[in-house]
């Protein structure tokens, strides 16, 4: 059976300073070691008992253990007699009894013949708990019967607790003696610690200097690293064939090579970029991938075919609203193939549209390449067939026009051979579809060839991350501000998302598919239109959705001044008008152009056409490319930079034409991209001769829109400024990019017809086969003059 021994009586048993020792000060002894008890009466364990001796113990050191008996026995000093001077202390007799606790020792025979005559018997003192006197004095005639009862019982109680202490009391009292030789010895021991520290630091100097270099490095910066002159390190880099000044860069490899001949050890330094910190680039885990729809881009030649074989499989119809016959921008649409959706790309067939191309075909999974089966294989064919073998990528040809009597599918298939197109039928491993756009004949079997296509790749995507993909197009709108076209390769796209792409940041507000039904989400090959973004990303970016909108800022702004380093300084002003005798006369070295148009795609296609032009004697750059009417700020970059603006469907707003006629900057607009690039053409070649200019005569805004029987939409119109004349050019702008090119076809002022209607009123205005009027458009009236020679 354990004994309780709670904290008071504990307390009780210790003395310190000649005073019990308080009961509060174990309880925070044991709290100070995780052990709080509750109140003083709480018995103890024997761990707790443990953690209050060994404290006390190291606190309270001793010299010997008598003193432990002296503070228990001691007599009083009022009592205290002076020692007696025999020469020993006789033992007791054995069989002598002890007296009880409490009664008086009676003198012994032996101490009666021992006392002096006359001399009073001495009684000897009580013997109480904490008064005996133990006499330790030695001699071999010691009685050890006297000790007491309870000193034993005590000793006995205590024995475990000073034999587990002991060991901890001699280390204490070896620290103590080393305090003691360090203090007589300080000197000696300084001595020797700073011969270790010398020993230590040249043992450093030997020692290689470990220097961290990353992929380019200033060879200030890596003398510097290196803990060596800049001197020192020129003389190395000239010694090994490199001749280079303290503010040149170098690789890695080179600052390498010198950095371990100066004798440093090198570590690549591996930089953490805010990119790496924000893009999640982790590849996915095995069984996270699940099966998605495929990814089609229908490619070919101009005007074979592509964008009717789009609308006959989604049963819409816009290739009468596009210019010339030319796809003006990347449509991307999901439609259903006996139940299997497939996600479908088209892209214009213009070799100006080659970045286009090339970007449509890195994206997708199969590519359809459209042939006419009436005239065969075309330069922008064999250019989307390189473009299809780069991205490796299916190819099923799909020869279209068959419903043509002049159709000819052998000799396109023989004309395929010769680009390592083998039809199926003649032994190869190429998908030959003969189809019709215009009657719908074979596009069922080629939609079954797409669907068996894209099972044998095995398409598969993780859902369950963040979304990232490509921008396919981008415009800017008027009443929702930038408006581009995603397509999720990677991920779900959630309404709510912050993305970046490119230099544009921005939050998911709005989600849109083709058909323009609102969504919440988007998952792999789903293409979707989204608002929000900050600016018009670029066509062809990547986009990624993150999660810290602040660090995606930081990372736009970091982009955005490293494109700006990238333009060089600026030249002269220049026209198209004195370009080629600068030429001629050496001064001109690059053409810089500013190019703004309707779409992103337009205006990357303008900038790939025009960038073309570059050769031995003048190189063309586009300095900048961007969406929407030509503004103040691109004269003023046009001014500063000495650049000509190509504006493709915009105009400039009144403050960019003020500024332009100002600096001197030449803007040349069209609406067709053969006549920008022929006349920079000529115009390097020094044949640019404008038969004709533009001569404003005013501009009148649309207040109101009616219909008359027999006549269509009439313009309720207000002169701003010049007038209106009938029989005029004129240009309808809504947000100033350009809705209609043509004619006045009639004036009214009220009922009358009239000639022409002046500033400060009001009138009505029919257009040549146009009837898309809208309330706030802009009406530009101009004629044509003759330039004479």
């Amino acid at each position: 059976m354990m004994i309780k021994y709670p904290v008071h009586k504990l307390a009780k048993d210790f003395k310190k300073g000649g005073k019990v020792l308080p009961s509060k000060e174990v309880m925070d002894i044991l709290a100070q070691y995780g052990h709080p008890p509750k109140n003083h009466m709480q018995p103890l364990t024997d761990l707790e008992l443990s953690i209050v001796f060994e404290y006390l113990t190291q606190r309270n050191q001793i010299d010997s253990i008598e003193q432990v008996y002296a503070d228990v026995y001691h007599e009083p000093e009022s009592k205290k007699e002076p020692a007696p001077k025999a020469e020993g202390r006789q033992a007791q007799p054995k069989g002598e009894k002890k007296p009880a606790q409490g009664q008086k020792q009676q003198p012994t025979a032996a101490q009666e013949g021992a006392r002096p005559a006359g001399q009073p018997i001495q009684q000897p003192a009580s013997r109480v708990p904490q008064k005996k006197v133990v006499d330790t004095r030695g001699g071999p005639a010691v009685n050890l019967d006297k000790y007491d009862e309870r000193l034993e019982n005590f000793t006995d109680q205590r024995r475990q607790d000073v034999r587990g202490g002991k060991q901890k009391i001699q280390q204490k009292s070896q620290q103590r003696r080393q305090q003691g030789g360090r203090g007589q010895s300080g000197k000696r021991r300084q001595e020797e610690q700073d011969r270790m520290r010398r020993l230590q630091l040249e043992i450093a100097k030997k020692a290689p200097t470990k220097v961290l270099i990353p992929d380019e490095i200033g060879v200030g910066e890596l003398a510097s690293r290196m803990k060596k002159t800049g001197a020192e390190v020129v003389k190395c880099l000239i010694k090994n064939g490199v001749m280079a000044s303290l503010s040149d860069i170098i690789d890695f490899d080179t600052a390498a090579i010198i950095a371990e001949e100066m004798g440093c050890k090198v570590e690549k330094e591996v930089i953490i970029t805010i990119e790496e910190r924000l893009i999640d680039t982790a590849e996915d885990k095995e069984e996270d991938l699940e099966p998605r729809a495929p990814v089609v881009v229908v490619m070919g030649h101009v005007d074979h075919g592509k964008t009717s074989l789009l609308d006959y499989i989604r049963n819409a119809n816009v290739v009468s609203g596009e210019a010339g016959g030319i796809t003006q921008h990347i449509g991307a649409y999901q439609v259903d193939v006996k139940g299997n959706p497939v996600t479908f790309l088209d892209t214009p067939g213009h070799e100006a549209f080659t970045a286009m191309r090339a970007r449509g075909a890195m994206i997708t999974d199969v590519a359809i390449l459209v042939v006419a089966a009436d005239d065969g294989i075309m330069p922008q064919t064999v250019e989307s067939i390189n473009h299809a073998k780069a991205a490796n990528i299916p190819i099923i040809v799909a020869i279209n026009k068959m419903d043509k009597p002049a159709a000819n599918p052998d000799r396109i298939m023989q004309q395929l051979t010769e680009y390592e197109l083998v039809p199926e039928d003649w032994g190869g491993e190429t998908i030959v579809c003969p189809i019709s756009a215009k009657t719908g004949m074979g596009i069922d079997n080629l939609l079954d060839m797409v669907v068996l296509t894209s099972e044998v790749q095995e398409l598969r995507a993780n859902p369950n991350r963040t979304a990232h993909g490509a921008v396919i197009e981008a415009r800017l709108d008027k009443g929702r501000g930038p408006v581009a076209t995603l397509l999720v390769q990677n991920g779900t796209l959630k309404q709510g998302d912050v993305i970046i792409a490119g230099t544009a940041v921005g939050r998911v507000r709005a989600m849109a598919n083709a058909r323009g039904q609102k969504l919440a989400e988007a998952g792999p090959s789903v293409p979707v239109e989204i608002i929000g973004m900050g600016e018009v990303p670029g066509a062809g970016d990547d986009f990624h959705a993150v999660a810290d909108e602040r660090m995606a800022r930081e990372l736009v702004e970091q982009r955005k001044a490293e494109r700006k380093d990238a333009i060089s300084s600026s030249v002269g002003k220049v026209t198209l008008e004195d370009l080629f005798s600068q030429i001629q006369a050496g001064e001109m070295k690059n053409l810089n152009v500013i190019v703004k148009a309707d779409v992103q795609g337009s205006a990357e296609a303008v900038k790939a056409s025009l960038e073309k032009l570059t050769n031995e004697e003048v190189r063309v750059r586009v300095i900048h490319c961007a969406v929407g009417a030509i503004s103040e700020s691109d004269v003023m970059l046009a001014g500063t930079s000495g650049a000509i603006i190509v504006g493709f469907n915009v105009r400039p707003d009144n403050n960019a034409k003020d500024s332009a006629a100002r600096m001197g900057v030449d803007m040349r607009m069209y609406r067709v991209i053969y006549d920008a690039i022929n006349e920079i053409e000529a115009a390097m070649k020094g044949m640019l001769a404008p038969k004709f200019r533009e001569v404003d005569l005013g501009r009148a805004e649309v207040r109101n829109v009616f219909r008359i029987t027999g006549v269509g939409m009439v313009a309720g119109c207000y002169v701003l400024d010049g007038k209106m004349q009938r029989n005029a050019q004129m240009r309808l702008l809504r947000d100033n990019i350009v809705i209609y090119d043509g004619a006045i076809a009639s004036l009214q002022r009220f009922k009358d017809s009239v000639k022409e209607v002046a500033s400060g009123y009001e009138c009505g205005i029919t257009f040549e086969k146009f009837q898309d009027i809208k309330e706030g458009d802009v009406i530009e009236a101009f004629l044509m003059e003759q330039i004479e020679v």
